[in-house]
């Protein structure tokens, strides 16, 4: 007799794996900036330098990112929840009272992040019902002032110090 698989409980066990946020950016085709909210953000590779990340297949702006050229990861700081929180709702303009400039391929580059990578888009993947976006990082910053904003067992947390 095989178990039904527990989808809550699953994501629940994957919640115990603390995770970086991250708003992921581009421009549609029309030149409209494009932002959504991941937690699933890697590295891949030192050389060339890649990085990951994944959009679910159903996501608005998953066709977007599929054919985007560039995008830019920003790691939020831990004062940016509610950027976090903008960035994942849908319907809304989420860059109406975000500070931004232009960064790689004209894409916003989030003000105060505590890192933030330009890539131009290396490959796609399938990955069941979402699409893995490799890219390769031409340009990157860092503040190392500014501690990430952080999510695990479902809400946000902030780093700090082991002893």
């Amino acid at each position: 007799m095989t178990k039904e698989f527990d989808t809550k409980k699953f994501r629940q066990a994957l919640g115990q794996f603390p995770t970086g946020v991250t708003v992921i950016t581009t421009l549609d085709k029309e030149g409209n900036p494009i932002g959504v909210t991941a937690s699933s953000f890697n590295s891949v590779s030192m050389e060339p330098p890649l990085v990951l990340w994944s959009v679910a297949k159903k996501a608005y702006s998953a066709k977007i990112f599929e054919s985007a050229e560039y995008f830019i990861i920003n790691v939020l700081a831990e004062s940016q929840v509610d950027v976090s929180n903008t960035c994942a709702q849908q319907g809304v303009d989420k860059f109406a009272n975000l500070q931004y400039k232009a960064g790689i391929g004209d894409c916003p580059k989030l003000a105060d992040t505590s890192a933030c990578f330009e890539c131009k888009t290396w490959q796609l993947y399938d990955g069941g019902d979402h699409i893995i976006v490799v890219g390769e990082v031409i340009n990157y910053e860092s503040n190392q002032a500014l501690k990430p904003l952080v999510y695990a067992c479902g809400s946000y947390a902030v780093t700090a110090p082991h002893t």
